[in-house]
């Protein structure tokens, strides 16, 4: 198994702001995905290629995170996180941990958004 990550929920309570608080932090544009079992459900996509389906991911142990609630944390790839870091605040987001080197494996920032969600951004530079 190269990449066991095939995809991931960032579950919401208020659909269209989380929608603009990633679309400004990330410069991209989510699309409409429609569940065709289930018409209750509202979802928008990531843009996503799936000529290069998955994705890497780690189990993690870190003091002072506490496993359970959902306790997943998604990274989203970046050419350097200090970009998109610098949007957060202003989309009305909150900066967990500003942008440190994870070593070899590059950097990273960690981020809530507007939902309360945890999530990081990644980079090698």
């Amino acid at each position: 198994m190269n990449n066991p990550i095939s995809w991931f929920e960032i579950y919401v309570n208020d659909i269209a702001r989380a929608k603009t608080f990633y679309e400004t932090v990330l410069a991209i544009e989510l699309s409409d995905l429609t569940d065709p079992t289930n018409d209750t459900v509202q979802m928008k996509a990531f843009p996503a290629n799936m000529e290069k389906y998955g994705a890497s991911g780690a189990l993690v142990k870190m003091s002072g995170v506490e496993a359970g609630n959902n306790s997943v944390l998604v990274y989203f790839a970046c050419d350097d996180t200090a970009v998109e870091e610098a949007r957060i605040e202003a989309a009305g987001g909150k900066i967990q941990r500003a942008k440190f080197s994870i070593g070899d494996y590059g950097f990273i920032t960690l981020a809530v958004d507007t939902e309360g969600d945890m999530f990081g951004l990644h980079s090698l530079a």
